[in-house]
């Protein structure tokens, strides 16, 4: 399954602002973005003023950062979010929202987007008491996605859970951290994705 292995600080970087694609490191001292607020390279630190279509570029470009995911598949989820019926930039949020990885993450059953990726891939991860172990597998209202049995007295996530016992489940999710579970209680509503994308800078992008 091919994904991206290069640095997620220059990720960062080359969009200007934290992504949080790093955990707790993203809010400590040692985050790129804070230590170096430039684009990575040899001319990251010259002033550009950005085209339009260079704003709708980089837009899509964060959100397939942010929520880990590669072009085809990101394309996908935008034919797929056209043809269905509703707003074309909301349908692609939600498809990105309601990826199995991404709800792991959002149930803080991992520090980042990432080690939720790789909870899953490692087969720690049931959906209705069958385990899964495809991070783009969409969850449905009221699917239950849980650390298997087994895994969940792991130090692994006794590490895990130190970090994100404090952090806010969206509304549309019911968390049970001490359990290492939780449940999707409805689709998600725009106002309810916090993720820091202009959507529809993407669908004019890709309406060209």
């Amino acid at each position: 399954m091919a994904r991206y292995i290069g640095s997620k600080c220059k990720q960062c970087r080359r969009e200007g602002k934290q992504l949080f694609l790093k955990g707790e490191r993203c809010f400590s001292a040692a985050c790129s973005v804070e230590k170096r607020p430039y684009a990575p390279g040899q001319h990251g630190q010259a002033k550009k003023k950005l085209s339009e279509y260079g704003k709708q570029l980089r837009e899509k470009q964060k959100a397939k950062r942010i929520y880990g995911v590669l072009e085809g598949k990101f394309r996908t989820y935008f034919e797929e979010a056209d043809r269905k019926k509703g707003i074309t930039g909301e349908n692609l949020l939600r498809y990105l929202e309601l990826r199995l990885d991404n709800v792991v993450y959002r149930l803080g059953l991992g520090r980042s987007r990432t080690e939720a990726r790789q909870v899953v891939r490692h087969n720690l991860i049931v959906v209705n008491g069958k385990r899964v172990n495809i991070p783009s597998y969409q969850v449905r209202i009221g699917d239950v996605i849980e650390v298997k049995e087994d895994a969940k007295t792991f130090e692994r996530f006794k590490l895990i859970t130190e970090v994100t016992a404090s952090r806010i489940v969206p509304e549309w999710l019911e968390g049970d951290i001490e359990n290492l579970r939780g449940t999707v209680k409805a689709v998600p509503a725009r106002e309810q994705i916090d993720t820091d994308i202009e959507e529809t800078l993407i669908v004019e992008l890709y309406s060209k």
